[in-house]
């Protein structure tokens, strides 16, 4: 009987005192792309971040980000804007704040196709990170995969 419980006791003890926990965790999921990791999205969640290649210092490797998280259809409202960006005429930029950085969509024409660039800054270290300039196609690359997800979920209530 001492043996048993004994046993039983340092059964408890050996699982009440355990160092590794499992946490719940979100799971990390690379939307969009452009180019050899130009710029890209990753969302946890409803965290948003947009991750891009600094093209102000090329000589270094250096990624630059800046994120939101999508509390009021945010993603798909800065889709629009960017795409309504494309349209405007005279071409202007647009300036957002996010909760750590200011972004400003900077437009341009060349050789009569219009192009986008992310341009951000961090409001707490005043660090700048510029994106290369993208067309329309390639941002409605970058926002599709996102949005051919809700496309589908529309869909498939027209059949309930």
């Amino acid at each position: 009987m001492k043996k048993i419980i004994l046993a039983c006791a340092l059964f408890l003890t050996f699982f009440s005192n355990a160092q590794i926990k499992v946490i719940e965790t979100t799971p990390i999921i690379r939307l969009g792309s452009i180019g050899q990791n130009d710029i890209f999205i990753l969302t946890e969640g409803n965290k948003y971040t947009f991750f891009y290649k600094n093209i102000e210092n090329e000589e270094s490797i250096n990624s630059k980000s800046f994120y939101f998280k999508d509390l009021n259809n945010d993603y798909e409202a800065l889709n629009k804007i960017i795409v309504d960006g494309f349209n405007s005429d005279p071409l202007v930029d647009i300036k957002l704040e996010l909760p750590e950085d200011f972004v400003w969509l900077h437009y341009s024409k060349n050789l009569g196709q219009t192009y986008v660039q992310f341009m951000a800054k961090n409001k707490k270290n005043e660090t700048t990170g510029v994106t290369k300039a993208f067309n329309l196609d390639q941002i409605n690359k970058l926002f599709e995969k996102k949005l051919e997800k809700k496309e589908n979920k529309d869909e498939m209530s027209e059949f309930k």
